[in-house]
């Protein structure tokens, strides 16, 4: 098998950001106190890839782009016929990674890789993955770079491979998706107030200001067109609630 490599223009746009460091990173935990809706959708993804059928008498070669500590991974790993590759580009994340996902490591069902996804992707053959899953990941992608990534998705997926993501995909009513965001600080200031832990407040506003910004936030129709241009079909929605959005898209 070949695979083409990709350009990656000079521009910062088309360059993997390091979002995921300090405090953040650290205290990653804390996520599931200020947004449930991403452990549910770990599940979720986890549940959409255990539909997906069986490539007969060997593993389904899925790569996860985005393992953080490895809640989305550990519910992907209940599919029994499943080998992971999962890459992340914190070192952080991926630390913590290892420790809660060592048995499965031990296993050898699991390989963590630190390396971003566009990187990554480009070493990757064409056609030589069953299926790409991702849970709160792209969404932290600058478009271009974001456009980029899906792309070399569908190149190394095989044909009838499958791209799984579930997401923050912004309203289409912007007004409604601007009073969703508000609530959602809102809701970030209750949850630190409560647990006294003012000090983490300051690095997740501004890390919600970043989802929110131009060139991050992720658009359900513009998203769906821009995966129909690079070739998938059907591109469909499974579950959405707000901003949280469960997708795939077949190659």
């Amino acid at each position: 098998m070949t695979h083409s490599a990709i350009s990656h223009p000079s521009s910062g746009l088309h360059q993997a950001e390091h979002l995921f460091k300090g405090p953040i990173a650290e205290e990653y935990a804390m996520l599931q106190a200020i947004c449930p809706a991403a452990a549910d959708m770990s599940r979720r993804v986890g549940q959409l890839v255990n539909t997906l059928p069986s490539p007969g008498n060997r593993s389904l070669r899925l790569l996860e782009i985005g393992c953080g500590t490895g809640i989305t991974t550990l519910n992907l790993l209940a599919r029994p016929d499943v080998w992971i590759t999962s890459v992340d580009n914190a070192p952080t994340m991926l630390a913590q990674a290892r420790h809660h996902l060592a048995d499965y490591l031990t296993f050898q069902r699991l390989q963590l890789v630190e390396n971003d996804a566009l990187s990554y992707l480009a070493g990757q053959a064409d056609a030589s993955l069953d299926v790409v899953a991702s849970a709160y990941t792209l969404h932290n992608f600058l478009e271009p770079y974001r456009n980029l990534v899906l792309a070399e998705i569908f190149r190394v997926l095989k044909p009838g491979g499958v791209f799984i993501n579930g997401d923050r995909y912004a309203l289409d009513d912007s007004l409604m998706h601007l009073h969703a965001t508000q609530e959602e600080a809102r809701h970030y200031f209750r949850t630190f107030i409560r647990l006294n832990r003012i000090d983490l407040l300051e690095h997740w506003i501004i890390h919600l200001f970043s989802d929110e910004s131009p060139d991050h936030v992720m658009r359900l129709g513009t998203a769906m067109d821009t995966m129909a241009a690079i070739g998938f079909d059907p591109v469909e929605v499974h579950y959405r609630d707000g901003v949280n959005t469960l997708m795939s898209a077949l190659k």
